[in-house]
């Protein structure tokens, strides 16, 4: 095993997942200075309407993205069970599937985001002010998307045999090239949008090369091999599908549920979507540290299945969702209090902020109901069972959310109607997961899968 990664197999669980997740949570932290570099940069040094063309287009962006990122940590969860289980064959035979099928999603990603998301901006209702910045901005954006497609892909491998260190210093070199070309392209050069998404590209493209060099060098069976790569073996492809799938459907469907949600905020105004842009810039970084859980979640479960651990497989979900919650409850506490001042930090305008601030008042002390979904979700991935999160978040986040905002508007056509359609549908979830999690054996999920090394 590389020196640098974490045993989640033995020893103390909790000592074992703060290990984990805190290069997680640095990582998570570094990723939103990308959003939070272009948003700054752009606010403070090109026009309002660039600002907007970037914080609106987020779950536009995210319907693809999301897609291959779900397929992606599905691959990764395919990994840690046979890492788990000692099959160091297969563990080969995943680490370089998992390759090959993110050098294709990279294809797709990178045709679909090019054909399609002119049409997705105007299907959205995108202002007419807004619509050309943001076209310049997503050009370029999905011009470049395989840069996060793979790296996205080499993080998860990584990551599958518990490796969350490299991906984290990686991630740090390319945040300070982001950064530094942010302000080299939009605040000197004055390049607007097409600055600040030449500026993520590039920067990503560099993690991802680091990243895949680091593989390149590892001597070990979890390491990648030129000439495997491109190696077919149907049967791990399928259990990618199987696995990453129902993830990817279930990011991209829940965006358009978001996608619904933004066309009517967009109804209110540039004003509303600053306001929420803003919001969302400071949501996804308060945010973190549950972030960080859910994702260790689905590995560490994932790994200790495969090792027939059932009892510490169930002492790490009952970690995760306590501390998640936990958590989540104390971050929507202080994000409320210092609302104003956190959204000023993006936005000066007064109506502006007012916008931003009527979301948080509306949404962050429900932000337990959010983190327990997300980590009873990464308890049911890690299981195996990724269909489960998929169909009940389809179900509210998606379909729920949709008719609502839908419905309410029309009746109650004020902005905090749109926002209570978050912790309502949260909520939803919330039940559904705990109900299952209480009435079905998730433990011994692979005992009919043959997973396990002879």
């Amino acid at each position: 095993m590389n020196k640098k990664s974490v045993d989640l197999l033995n020893g103390s669980i909790v000592r074992g997942m703060i290990q984990f997740c805190i290069p997680l949570f640095i990582g998570q932290l570094l990723q939103q200075l990308y959003n939070i570099a272009d948003a700054w940069v752009v606010g403070n040094f090109a026009e309002s309407n660039a600002f907007a063309a970037i914080s609106s287009g987020g779950a536009l962006s995210f319907f693809i993205v999301g897609f291959f990122g779900g397929m992606g940590a599905g691959g990764g969860i395919i990994i840690s069970r046979y890492f788990g289980a000692k099959d160091e064959e297969n563990v080969v035979n995943s680490i370089h599937s998992n390759v090959l099928f993110a050098l294709i999603c990279s294809a797709v990603a990178t045709v679909i985001g090019l054909i399609f998301v002119p049409v997705m901006l105007r299907i959205i209702d995108t202002p007419a002010e807004v619509l050309p910045y943001s076209l310049q901005y997503f050009r370029i954006y999905f011009g470049g998307i395989s840069t996060i497609v793979l790296y996205n892909t080499f993080m998860n491998i990584m990551r599958s045999v518990g490796d969350s260190f490299h991906p984290l210093i990686y991630l740090l070199v390319s945040s300070v090239i982001n950064v530094v070309l942010d302000l080299y392209f939009v605040a000197y050069l004055h390049t607007g949008v097409v600055g600040a998404a030449a500026a993520t590209v590039i920067s990503q493209g560099l993690s991802a090369l680091l990243c895949f060099i680091r593989l390149l060098r590892i001597t070990d069976y979890t390491g990648v091999k030129l000439s495997k790569i491109f190696i077919w073996h149907p049967h791990i492809i399928r259990q990618i599908l199987v696995q990453g799938l129902p993830m990817g459907l279930q990011n991209s469907v829940i965006s358009i549920g978001n996608i619904v949600v933004q066309k009517n905020i967009n109804a209110f105004g540039p004003h509303a979507m600053n306001g929420m842009g803003a919001y969302a810039k400071i949501e996804g970084f308060v945010f973190l540290p549950i972030n960080s859980i859910s994702m260790a979640v689905p590995t560490f479960i994932s790994q200790n299945l495969g090792a027939r651990k059932y009892d510490r497989a169930k002492q790490g979900a009952r970690f995760s969702l306590v501390v998640g919650v936990v958590l989540a409850e104390v971050i929507g506490l202080v994000f409320y209090l210092f609302a104003d001042p956190l959204l000023g930090i993006f936005i000066k305008d007064a109506d502006d902020i007012l916008y931003g601030h009527m979301q948080v008042a509306t949404v962050a002390f429900f932000y337990c109901l959010l983190a327990y979904s997300h980590c009873a979700a990464g308890v049911m991935r890690g299981a195996g069972k990724s269909i489960i999160p998929m169909v009940t978040m389809l179900t509210f986040w998606c379909g729920v959310r949709i008719v609502y905002v839908t419905i309410a508007v029309h009746f109650i056509p004020k902005f905090t109607t749109i926002s209570w359609c978050y912790p309502l549908t949260w909520a939803c979830s919330t039940i559904v997961f705990t109900i299952w999690l209480l009435t079905q054996d998730w433990t011994h999920a692979y005992d009919t899968q043959h997973v396990w090394h002879s």
